[in-house]
């Protein structure tokens, strides 16, 4: 399962999380844990601290994503705020006076999102891709996506379409073919 989710995906986990879906929540956490932390270390400047706020940011999430309210915000921006907002308790606490590095080093902080540009081009890839799948006649259409991005293999997806394997692969085929075209284009 890929790790990263749309805008409307990550607010739909969040709201099934909300009602108490354990597998949303996961999805949420697996998508955003890395950012997260992410703002935790920069304001902490120091690893268990931070591991420790992000524990409670996700406890937090986890009793108040019910009230996550996406025409108010950004389903990652209110994450972060949460994140946020712990790591600044924490740091006013006092906890985190006696172990904090200099606000400077978190210039060497790395940053492990993509930068904007990737992300921009990857949603442009993914938007093409969609449109040319969309002009494939449905059967190869199912066919090309549950092969590709849910790893079903030919055979499988043979037996599911009560298809020959010859056939299966010669529908693969030429649609990826037809795809190829399109995205060249």
């Amino acid at each position: 399962m890929s790790a990263s989710l749309t805008r409307d995906e990550l607010a739909e986990a969040l709201g099934r999380a909300g009602a108490g879906d354990r597998v949303a929540f996961r999805r949420v956490y697996e998508a955003t844990s890395a950012k997260l932390m992410g703002v935790c270390l920069r304001i902490l400047h120091d690893r268990q601290l931070a591991e420790d706020v992000l524990q409670d940011t996700y406890v937090t999430v986890w009793r108040k994503a019910d009230s996550f309210d996406a025409s108010r915000a950004s389903p990652i921006t209110w994450l972060v705020t949460i994140a946020r907002n712990r790591a600044i308790d924490r740091l006013r606490s006092g906890g985190a006076l006696r172990r904090a590095a200099p606000v400077e080093a978190a210039l060497d902080l790395a940053d492990d999102a993509p930068p904007a540009d990737a992300v921009v081009e990857q949603a442009d890839e993914a938007r093409r891709l969609t449109g040319c799948l969309s002009e494939l006649d449905e059967r190869t259409a199912r066919a090309i996506r549950t092969a590709f991005f849910e790893g079903v293999t030919y055979e499988v997806l043979a037996e599911r379409e009560k298809t020959p394997l010859g056939t299966m692969k010669s529908w693969i085929r030429r649609g990826l073919l037809r795809l190829r075209t399109c995205l060249e284009q």
